[in-house]
């Protein structure tokens, strides 16, 4: 037996939310001095206030509390809804740590408001570019990684070999977040087979994307910052006389598990206006 202050040690529980637990019938101790009103635990009681301090954590109320101890749930259905529970809790942090780097990103914008870009813009002549395709709208941005994994995947289950790094196109007129419509191609060099079949199940067909007068720059960097390279394309290509006149396309010189920062060069096709 223990009195409620070894007992609040114990279980690492301040002895005020003890108290407040036995006022409402949550746990009560397992003695209660007549004479004096001292209230002693057991150590039998520990689980009982685990599971308390659980479900609090779940998000419950108090009064819910009492109401799921009253079912006696097991301790697998108990432990069931902390791992959905910790899942929500993963969730929103990652979403919480994506708007936070959203913010840092756009807050440098905002900090270099006046400043010439110190990214440099060159002007190419993009061959055609033939490779093994697909093409999807995709829910979000953290989705098209899966695409893109998706379709090299493919490439190397059928014994073939990327030329190059996959180019991305977004075929959007707009900036449409919750339905992208992307197209990654993988470029094979000479292939003149028919579809291949991804991992996920997706199509990969030969496709040959038109070449032409393209605005390109290179972006060093986390991908949360890439809008600030996009509006100093798009300044440059104002500046300069010329108008957006394709579908941008992405390529990816370094991916984000290799060393460094990722590596991406952005592809804008241009007309002179």
């Amino acid at each position: 037996m223990f009195r409620i202050g070894e007992f609040s040690r114990l279980s690492m529980v301040p002895v005020s939310a003890l108290r407040y637990y036995d006022t409402i019938g949550l746990l009560t101790p397992a003695v209660v001095d007549e004479a004096t009103g001292y209230r002693s635990y057991e150590a039998a009681q520990l689980p009982a206030l685990n599971r308390i301090l659980a479900l609090k954590d779940l998000g419950l109320s108090l009064d819910e509390i009492g109401d799921v101890l009253a079912e006696h749930l097991g301790p697998a259905e108990l432990r069931g809804m902390l791992v959905l529970k910790r899942t929500e809790i993963g969730r929103r942090v990652a979403e919480d740590q994506a708007r936070l780097a959203r913010v840092e990103a756009r807050l440098h914008l905002i900090e270099k408001e006046g400043a010439m870009p110190d990214k440099e813009v060159v002007v190419k002549t993009l061959d055609p570019l033939h490779g093994l395709a697909a093409r999807e709208v995709v829910p979000s941005t953290e989705g098209l990684g899966g695409l893109i994994q998706d379709a090299i995947a493919g490439v190397f289950h059928a014994g073939l070999q990327l030329s190059a790094g996959p180019v991305v196109i977004y075929h959007d007129l707009e900036f449409t977040p919750d339905a992208i419509d992307t197209e990654v191609v993988c470029p094979v060099g000479a292939y003149d087979g028919g579809p291949l079949e991804t991992p996920a199940g997706r199509k990969l067909v030969m496709q040959t994307v038109e070449g032409g007068l393209a605005a390109v720059i290179v972006h060093v960097g986390p991908y949360e910052e890439l809008a600030g390279t996009y509006q100093a394309l798009g300044a440059w290509i104002e500046q300069h006389g010329y108008r957006i006149a394709g579908p941008v396309q992405e390529t990816y010189l370094t991916g984000p598990d290799e060393p460094g920062p990722p590596v991406t060069e952005i592809r804008m096709p241009i007309a002179e206006v």
